[in-house]
């Protein structure tokens, strides 16, 4: 059987569980940094709000800019393991010691405090994990080439990430407070040590049970090349966009809700039980498929933002109530779930408009732009905006907040998201005409690449 007819084949179960555990890995620690950076800054490390909230923006901003360098590395990557499969193997010990470090609390002082935050930050979640991510959505097109089966490899794929991110949401504090015994500094180094090395595992896994199929249609190309499939490719610039954007919503929700816990309800466990919920996100996920094929894939990503936006508001108007809270805050997982989840897919497609529109393949570079790079600066932006509205409205960390810093939290936890996420919902009304193409493009490239390889 031929390449391209191997390419067009059913993704085995070894195939797609692989896939799952990039992605569970990846998020065990990357989601620890996203939920929980901020608030060891500035509970554990004893940096200022105001400050730690620059530092992850000045951060996020540099390590954006590696995202397509890291494109454009993996385009010129071409090894006997092929494009992008060998950095599941290269960086999986890296990520996970550079997560470490980063939450390492030193016994430093002034500039060179805020230096070590900064440095091992932009290690750990910039760097190294952009690294990771960009093979991890990069090698999806290179997996098959047929849609339904790059829709059911991201399903399981987003499902693993999510079961990596209930991971660290439900017990991560936990274990902090097991293994520190009232020292936090000594429970996060222990935590995160854990996660690594389970991380590390599951990484090596996906590198042995997956492989690229389309390595004979992929050749190693120029940056300039790379750039080039991206000029003219809209749907492309529509996804980037949106994503970025909706990244400020899905890292400020997760990361003000330790403090929405602590604060606004009096416990911050119960930050573990927020983010913990999120894992019935599942659900939703697993639901995808069937949302896709009865609508698309455009429609599907604006049904989770509007379920998503329908959860938040609830959290708005149940008060106190923290069982309603929960069920709202469920709801809106489910939304954020879907709308999450689609991107990634997409992305696959944005590939095959570019290959289509000037024939290159730039898979590396416009994976890594649309998804690392988004991730980024999203990210930074969702922690440093809540950072300086909270800052503004006189919060102090481990103190009695007064109404002004209360109200700041929770317009932070409830309302930024619902304005991103109305945001995110009109600009993807702009793809949907991008969409309905894809079978005709599809067809021509079957075509182009059958004539290759004749």
């Amino acid at each position: 059987m031929d390449t391209l007819s191997k390419a067009n084949e059913k993704l085995s179960t070894s195939e797609k569980l692989g896939y799952t555990f990039t992605d569970m890995a990846g998020n065990l620690l990357y989601v620890t940094i996203t939920t929980y950076i901020l608030y060891f800054y500035t509970d554990v490390f004893q940096i200022s709000v105001a400050a730690s909230g620059t530092i992850l923006l000045i951060a996020r901003i540099v390590d954006a800019i590696s995202a397509p360098i890291w494109g454009s590395i993996v385009d010129h990557t071409h090894t006997r393991w092929g494009q992008s499969r060998p950095y599941f193997l290269w960086l999986a010990i890296p990520f996970a010691l550079s997560v470490f470090l980063a939450f390492t609390a030193p016994n430093l002082h002034g500039n060179a405090k805020m230096i070590y935050a900064a440095v091992t930050y932009i290690l750990a979640a910039g760097v190294i994990y952009t690294g990771v991510q960009t093979p991890i959505t990069a090698i999806l097109p290179s997996l098959t080439t047929n849609p339904k089966e790059r829709i059911s490899a991201n399903t399981w794929r987003m499902c693993g990430g999510q079961i990596g991110a209930f991971i660290t949401s439900s017990f991560a504090l936990s274990f902090i407070a097991f293994f520190g015994k009232g020292n936090d500094k000594v429970g996060f180094m222990w935590t995160t040590a854990l996660f690594g090395i389970v991380a590390v595992g599951m990484f090596l896994y996906a590198f042995t049970h997956l492989k690229e199929k389309t390595v004979a249609v992929t050749k190693p190309i120029p940056f300039k090349d790379s750039v080039k499939a991206a000029v003219g490719n809209k749907p492309w610039f529509i996804l980037v966009i949106s994503f970025a954007i909706y990244w400020i919503a899905q890292s400020d929700r997760n990361g003000i809700a330790v403090y929405y816990a602590k604060y606004n309800l009096g416990n911050e466990q119960l930050a573990s039980i927020l983010n913990g919920v999120g894992v019935l996100g599942l659900l939703a996920t697993v639901c995808i498929p069937f949302i896709v094929k009865n609508t698309n894939k455009t429609l599907t990503m604006m049904i989770g933002l509007a379920i998503g936006t329908i959860g938040q508001v609830m959290v708005a108007i149940v008060g106190d109530n923290l069982a309603l809270i929960i069920t709202a805050w469920i709801i809106g997982t489910f939304g954020a779930s879907i709308a999450c989840a689609m991107p990634f897919a997409m992305l696959a497609d944005t590939v095959d408009f570019g290959e289509w529109k000037t024939g290159i393949r730039a898979s590396g570079f416009l994976t890594a732009v649309g998804s690392a790079f988004c991730i980024q600066l999203g990210s930074g932006f969702g922690s440093f905006i809540p950072s300086k509205i909270m800052a503004a409205a006189g919060f102090v960390a481990n103190k009695t907040q007064d109404t002004t810093a209360l109200s700041s939290i929770n317009f932070c936890f409830i309302w930024l998201p619902v304005i991103i996420y109305v945001v995110v919902a009109i600009l993807m009304s702009f793809y949907l005409k991008y969409e309905k193409n894809e079978p005709n493009i599809l067809a021509e490239l079957d075509k182009r690449h059958a004539e290759m390889m004749s």
